[in-house]
């Protein structure tokens, strides 16, 4: 990555806040931004990067809104408060504001995710519809509507006050962690656009156990991601080289989850995050994992949570005490139930019900990597079990 291109990465989001907390309009201002960044590429080739690249971007995306709201009368009240700011703020409390906004309750999910990441991460419309495997139309409108309900609801762009923070900062962390989580199956320029957000999270919010607890989540998660794929087929995590594990990332997360901890953390996101520090041991302490997994299910209320308890359990007590708890949690929907369920009959010996759980989990399974991992497992099978 070269220098400028870096600047770009760093300073999007920064820019775009500011100009967002001028104008208070999305569109005026990410149309500024672009201007500003678009002269940045043509020039700094040539003239090399300016020692303060932020201030230049912000005056050169300032000029290019004031050139916009001159041309149009209809805002002359708007260029009248844009002349009247300095021309430098800090930028925390606007990148802060920013994506409170973008994760606001009143949108959809799915736009809160789209504008966070067109805004935040600064990815374009037609990466982001490319990540979540829609076309770049539908993509765009949902960034469209997101923008037009934030301007007709008048949904303000401020931090929400003390007694909302903690149920919107919730939605954040969710947003970002969905992210991730739709990253974290082989699609890496999400993963680490969520990984960029909880670090710039946690730049903003230092005091949250759980904006802590979310970050060393994921870069404990993602430390494995080289040795999750071996040419392009999955590897389940004891089948890893932990040669290929980033100790480096390993060592951020853990510095994370502690200061999650030295800040009091017990919410799920820490639990999670202490829950991805145990797997990346040696041997895995899974009576502790199993732990952690009951307090987490007992906070959240999850079944999906009680399917990843029922691993564990297996690991401690036996195959037949996981399957008791994948057995009652009604996931007929969910792949990831039947593979766990298919896993645990074929460790007992039950083929024929291992073999159906397996075509279950294909059934459900889009992706191809995953697909191709059952596919093995189906084979096995099937040569333990000639008669099917």
């Amino acid at each position: 990555m070269s220098a400028a291109e870096r600047v770009f990465r760093e300073e999007w989001g920064r820019v775009l806040a500011t100009l967002v907390g001028f104008l208070g309009d999305f569109d005026l201002a990410e149309e500024a931004a672009q201007e500003a960044f678009a002269i940045a590429a043509d020039r700094w080739p040539r003239d090399g990067v300016p020692d303060n690249p932020r201030a230049w971007l912000m005056r050169t995306a300032r000029n290019r809104a004031t050139d916009r709201i001159r041309r149009d009368r209809a805002l002359v009240a708007r260029y009248d408060l844009l002349a009247a700011r300095p021309e430098v703020r800090s930028m925390r409390d606007e990148r802060l504001e920013l994506i409170f906004t973008c994760c606001h309750p009143a949108l959809a999910a799915e736009a809160q995710v789209a504008l966070t990441l067109r805004t935040l991460g600064g990815l374009t419309t037609d990466e982001i519809a490319r990540a979540f495997l829609v076309p770049e139309r539908t993509m765009a409108q949902r960034i469209v509507r997101a923008k037009r309900k934030i301007k007709a609801a008048g949904i303000p762009f401020r931090v929400p006050p003390d007694h909302l923070l903690g149920e919107r900062l919730d939605a954040v962390l969710a947003v970002v962690y969905l992210i991730f989580n739709e990253g974290y199956g082989g699609r890496d320029e999400l993963a680490a656009e969520a990984i960029w957000l909880g670090r710039a999270l946690a730049e903003l919010m230092p005091d949250s156990p759980e904006v802590h607890g979310l970050l060393a989540m994921m870069l404990l998660n993602d430390s494995r991601r080289e040795a999750r794929f071996d040419d392009g087929e999955l590897v389940l995590l004891a089948d890893q080289d932990r040669s290929r594990w980033n100790s480096a990332q390993i060592a951020a997360g853990r510095a994370a989850l502690d200061r999650a901890i030295a800040l009091g953390g017990r919410g799920p996101h820490v639990l999670q995050a202490a829950i991805a520090s145990l797997h990346a041991e040696t041997p895995c302490d899974w009576a502790e994992i199993a732990a952690l997994y009951r307090e987490l299910a007992r906070l959240t209320g999850s079944p999906v949570v009680r399917l990843n308890l029922a691993i564990a359990v297996a690991e401690t007590d036996g195959p037949e005490a996981g399957l008791r708890i994948v057995e009652d949690l009604g996931l007929d929907d969910f792949r990831y139930l039947h593979s766990t369920r298919g896993e645990l009959l074929r460790r007992l010996g039950r083929t024929d019900e291992a073999l159906n759980a397996y075509l279950r989990a294909r059934e459900l399974t889009d992706d191809g990597a995953e697909r191709r991992f059952l596919e093995r497992r189906l084979t096995e099978l099937r040569r333990a079990a000639p008669w099917r």
